[in-house]
């Protein structure tokens, strides 16, 4: 394996400072994800019956009674998981000019960045409903219930904004935001690759082990990408059209198929 470091600019800030301002915005994101999610393995795995016999319900309503203000949770869900990106990109940019620029999350490239995205997503998605499918028959993993909300008129919409909400929250912190900062501590390419892989499988333990070991390869395809072009921008159109396809498929054909 390579051991070159990515191209980033120099920054003042001691290798301590970097470290330390990556755990804090993990801490308020991803990281934090990532230990409630342990802790809601612990709980599935000792649960009656184990993994095989949970299901994970993602995107759920939480006043189905009154759509308008469930509309009103998940919008404003939506809009305070954002948060955490404006925080690392503000902090990126004290060091570096027009930082949406140098991660790559701008329209400079829509034709192309689409048509990598789209390519990831393929590369992604097939193989990972594979394994996922084989993981939930050894019984390694939950059912997981991609979209729970009621039969409402916004209930597609909301979905979507999800979708792209998790790409942009991904994408820009464990990929854009972790690999400069790690890469100005000095760590290597593929110590970077590998630690954001991890960090991204650690976060979705919950669905189950198949859902740790998917998201960790999807982590190595895209953090590998991501140091041969420099760009998220391609990173969040795949990982939007991986959770379309997920959320919105699952509201479709949920009850219809046997296998989902």
């Amino acid at each position: 394996m390579s051991t070159h470091r990515p191209a980033v600019p120099p920054t003042t800030l001691s290798r301590h400072s970097l470290l330390v301002e990556t755990l804090l915005v993990l801490g308020v994101s991803l990281g934090a994800s990532a230990l409630w999610s342990v802790l809601s393995l612990a709980r599935k795995l000792t649960a009656q019956g184990g993994l095989a016999a949970q299901t994970t319900s993602m995107n759920t309503s939480t006043t189905p009674d009154r759509p308008w203000l469930d509309l009103a949770h998940q919008l404003v869900g939506i809009g305070l998981a954002l948060v955490p990106v404006l925080l690392a990109v503000h902090l990126l940019g004290r060091g570096i000019s027009r930082p949406w620029r140098f991660l790559g999350l701008d329209r400079t490239r829509p034709v192309r960045d689409l048509a990598q995205g789209t390519m990831l997503a393929a590369v992604i998605g097939i193989p990972g409903l594979g394994l996922y499918l084989l993981a939930r028959g050894l019984g390694v993993n939950t059912t997981v219930a991609p979209a729970n909300l009621p039969d409402v008129w916004w209930a597609v919409p909301i979905l979507v904004l999800a979708a792209v909400q998790n790409a942009v929250v991904e994408e820009v912190i464990a990929v854009g935001y972790l690999f400069t900062r790690w890469a100005q501590a000095g760590w290597s390419t593929w110590t970077i690759i590998v630690t954001s892989a991890l960090l991204r499988g650690s976060y979705h333990l919950y669905q189950g082990f198949g859902g740790f070991v998917g998201n960790v390869a999807m982590g190595i395809i895209l953090g590998w990408f991501y140091t041969r072009t420099r760009r998220v921008m391609p990173l969040v159109v795949a990982h939007t059209l991986l959770d379309v396809v997920a959320f919105v498929g699952y509201a479709a054909l949920a009850g219809r198929v046997d296998w989902l």
